[in-house]
């Protein structure tokens, strides 16, 4: 579903660029973990996606398609909710569809039915202010899907939360996995959330500008269980990532 070859980049005001003849493939309904030490350029990857930046050379492609005639091809969920606080949750979550004009009885017939999926069918009329933390990501969620985008893009939506609630939103993503079957790309600095939501990891080992991310298959089936990373070949991996990671690390 995504391609990236032969793809360079940087910033006009950093003087290295953060990757150069970058190449590699996600294919459709895979669900990919993007890791690395912090400003390796994990964010960049997605910024580039979406087509908030621009390739300095090279080709990154859609489904054979060059991104920059994609539309709507993707979705972006950050960090912090980023949630209206003047709006409903019902509103919050109509924003895609409200976007591109969709009509009201659609709208309301979609927001009901997502906001049921993700377990908020009683907050249609509650303000951000009223929901948990956990909560409000998981509108956040709702919202990204009403896009339309098979290609969802989620940096670190959890790490704000705490890690009881952390845990239950990893889970509860891969039961919205396994009933939307879109393809997810998610960054985290997480290994352990890593490996318990990805079937493929991708690792930014190289100092910048990095040419190559490892990809780095999960030995687990779905549906997965927190108790599956005690496994044994589990937790090897878990120390073989975390130590790869440290070696990028400068103290």
């Amino acid at each position: 579903m995504l391609q990236f070859e032969g793809v360079t980049f940087g910033y006009p005001t950093d003087e290295l660029n953060m990757m150069e003849n970058l190449s590699f493939s996600v294919n459709k309904g895979a669900f990919v973990a993007v890791i690395g030490p912090s400003g390796c350029g994990k964010s960049t990857l997605f910024r580039l996606i979406n087509g908030l930046e621009v390739a300095d050379a090279g080709t990154i492609t859609i489904e054979g398609e060059d991104v920059a005639k994609k539309k709507n091809f993707s979705a972006f969920m950050p960090q912090k909710d980023l949630l209206f606080p003047w709006r409903t949750i019902g509103k919050n979550v109509a924003l895609p569809m409200e976007l591109t004009k969709a009509p009201k009885d659609l709208q309301e017939k979609r927001v009901a039915e997502v906001l049921e999926q993700v377990g908020l069918s009683g907050y249609v009329d509650k303000f951000p202010n009223e929901l948990s933390g956990g909560m409000k990501q998981r509108a956040a969620f709702a919202r990204t899907l009403l896009s339309g985008a098979e290609m969802l893009l989620l940096d670190e939506p959890f790490s704000a939360l705490d890690y009881l609630t952390r845990v239950e939103m990893q889970e509860w993503l891969l039961q919205q996995y396994s009933h939307f079957h879109k393809t997810i790309l998610f960054i985290t600095h997480d290994v352990e959330e890593a490996i318990f939501l990805a079937k493929d990891i991708y690792i930014i080992t190289d100092e910048r500008p990095f040419a190559q991310m490892e990809k780095i298959p999960v030995p687990l089936s779905y549906p997965r269980k927190r108790e599956d990373l005690k496994h044994p070949d589990i937790v090897e991996l878990k120390e073989s990532l975390i130590g790869k990671l440290r070696k990028q690390v400068v103290l």
